[in-house]
């Protein structure tokens, strides 16, 4: 007998059309292949509705807050519902990029160098006037995004010391914590990774973005991004790239399921880590689906492999 799938999408993040979109289709794919799925929408009547169903496995298709960041986990965790996806501690981790980033050091893997500020200390403690030294260690162009926020929200390439301040002010708006990080010029790269023991790395998937960098609008709006996969990589280089990502799916403790973006710098070929997602974005323009494809892996294939990929942990 097929189980009861519940596809948890929506929520109250900032991401949440793109989670719905993601969430219908998964949704789609689950009724081709025979599943018994209904849909739940992440609001305060989710612990009623996750109890008053029997439900066999949640496919959270959720991102950015509530569903990323060890929220909805802890909920499933408690219920004794299976879940797609990494964990609690993995979720939480990887969310707030000033720790994810931090635990990367700490393993050698290489990120961006960078600093962080709070509201406090940039409202409060005067550390905005400390900004000129941040430029003088890490240079200019910089990258100011907020510390916990997915789908690049936030995120501003700043040019001019005189414009950082604002920057700062606008990711304020999205997390507490602001990451003012060094800009690496270079290829952006994603690397999807699904299994446990003996994880898959999927095909590099290469990204070119009209604007500056894979920001919302890039990402989400078809033709506004040239994506090639595999990407345009040497083999050997395309293997360092995908060691490193197994190497931060490692050191956050993931499992069954993440995505990491990289950086590859244009002139040293070293692969800057920028962030891993726990729960990759399953649109027709997303990254995970795309290197599926490449694998001859189809949608419907790739949701069956993370469905029973998760309930082998029940």
């Amino acid at each position: 007998m097929k189980k009861n799938i519940a596809v948890l999408m929506g929520g109250r993040s900032l991401e949440r059309k793109i989670s719905l979109k993601s969430g219908h289709r998964v949704y789609g794919a689950l009724k081709k292949l025979g599943y018994n799925a209904i849909k739940l929408d992440i609001d305060e009547s989710i612990v009623d509705n996750l109890t008053s169903e029997k439900i066999d496995l949640a496919y959270i298709a959720l991102h950015g807050k509530d569903g990323e960041d060890g929220t909805i986990q802890e909920i499933l965790e408690l219920l004794n519902i299976p879940y797609t996806g990494p964990g609690v501690y993995s979720n939480i981790l990887s969310f707030d990029k000033i720790i994810s980033k931090q635990i990367l050091i700490s393993h050698d893997i290489p990120t961006p160098p960078f600093y962080f500020l709070n509201e406090s200390s940039f409202m409060e403690l005067g550390a905005s006037k400390l900004l000129p030294l941040v430029t003088e260690k890490l240079g200019l162009p910089l990258v100011v995004k907020p510390s916990a926020q997915g789908s690049a929200l936030g995120i501003k390439i700043v040019k001019k010391q005189e414009d950082i301040p604002d920057a700062i002010i606008s990711a304020l708006g999205y997390s507490k914590k602001v990451i003012i990080e060094k800009f690496i010029y270079g290829t952006e790269l994603a690397v999807s990774i699904i299994g446990k023991d003996n994880p898959r790395i999927l095909p590099v998937v290469e990204i070119v973005p009209e604007k500056d960098f894979f920001d919302f609008e890039s990402r989400y709006s078809p033709g506004k991004t040239n994506y090639f996969v595999p990407a345009r990589l040497p083999k050997s280089l395309a293997e360092k790239v995908k060691e490193t990502a197994v190497c931060v799916h490692n050191a956050l403790k993931c499992s069954k399921l993440s995505r990491v973006d990289i950086i590859l710098d244009e002139k040293e070929k070293i692969p800057y880590v920028l962030e891993l997602n726990t729960s990759p974005g399953m649109t027709d323009t997303s990254l995970l689906p795309m290197a599926a494809e490449e694998a001859a892996i189809s949608f419907e294939e790739l949701v069956e492999k993370i469905i029973k990929l998760s309930l082998e942990d029940d």
